[in-house]
């Protein structure tokens, strides 16, 4: 029981993450920005475990290199400033449930670089979760259909086209990591120092992107404050939770209660944000969550 508890706050944790990242994207502050900052803070967290491992820097073969600069500047880096952009254009609680399309994109990615194979029950599960998608997104699909019918000029400054993509870019980039981060933990890489190494290859690639200058300052200083708890709570909180739930509970029992992360999120949204989902677009939630789970309990 304590598990499941433990994971449910997890999951809470990151659920409340909208509540202070959707505002600082409503006021103008840069998702770039935003995201350097966290991976300021978690390189700056995990920098004694990045330390004690610079000593084997030089022993890391060209694919580890290569691994760690796709869970840190694709990952990390870019797929969480999609994440955060996506904010500006589209319901956050449809961001967040489409998020849930990443295993899908694992299994594809790891049958193409890790040769493994997908079982036919994957594709049935995959269906349903592109089924699930189209619900969820509706309202824009019917909206861009018309846009290519009638203006495809205005298909690239459409708001909807842009917040899709982004967040195509975010499940995409994720779903690389889970790939590449397994190829790193078969050769060898425990969590932390994965972590280590994710965050400050992220911090370092982000440093090359941000607009350095005025963007930097925020006027209200208190959003500095805003971006500590955030990473303070739906980081480093909310995953030492959920590390140790893990260490209680099943690995599939834990694939099923994580699914409390886009309840709660929609539920939080639309509470405390007012970003109400349709019927359609809610039933389309389940959808995808349920295709997502399957694929989760049974390893596909």
């Amino acid at each position: 029981m304590a598990g499941v508890i433990f994971v449910i706050l997890a999951s809470m944790l990151w659920a409340i993450d909208t509540l202070i990242r959707y505002p600082l994207v409503e006021k103008g502050i840069d998702p770039t920005v935003i995201v350097f900052f966290e991976h300021a803070i978690l390189t700056v967290m995990f920098l004694p475990r990045l330390i004690s491992r610079l000593p084997r820097i030089g022993e890391l073969k060209f694919g580890d290199a290569f691994g760690f600069l796709v869970i840190g500047a694709g990952g990390s880096a870019l797929a969480t400033v999609a994440f955060t952009g996506a904010f500006m254009f589209l319901n956050p609680s449809l961001v967040i449930l489409l998020q849930k399309f990443q295993p899908v994109i694992a299994v594809i990615l790891a049958w193409l670089i890790l040769k493994e194979p997908i079982p036919k029950p994957f594709l049935f599960w995959g269906a349903v979760c592109i089924l699930g998608a189209v619900l969820i997104s509706a309202p824009d699909v019917e909206k861009v259909w018309m846009l290519v019918r009638t203006d495809p000029n205005r298909l690239a400054s459409d708001a909807a086209v842009q917040g899709y993509g982004l967040v195509g870019i975010s499940v995409l980039g994720w779903g690389a990591s889970t790939v590449f981060g397994k190829k790193l933990s078969l050769a060898g890489f425990e969590p932390a120092s994965m972590s280590a190494g994710r965050f400050f290859v992220g911090f370092v690639a982000l440093c090359f992107f941000v607009p350095w200058g005025q963007k930097m300052i925020f006027v209200d200083a208190t959003d500095y404050l805003r971006i500590g708890v955030m990473v303070m709570l739906s980081g480093a909180l909310a995953i030492w939770l959920y590390y140790k739930g893990l260490q209680r509970l099943p690995a599939k029992f834990t694939s099923i209660v994580e699914m409390f992360f886009p309840l709660c999120a929609v539920v939080v949204n639309w509470v405390f944000l007012g970003k109400q989902l349709s019927d359609i677009q809610l039933l389309g939630g389940v959808l995808l969550m349920l295709g997502a789970l399957i694929i989760q309990l049974k390893k596909y």
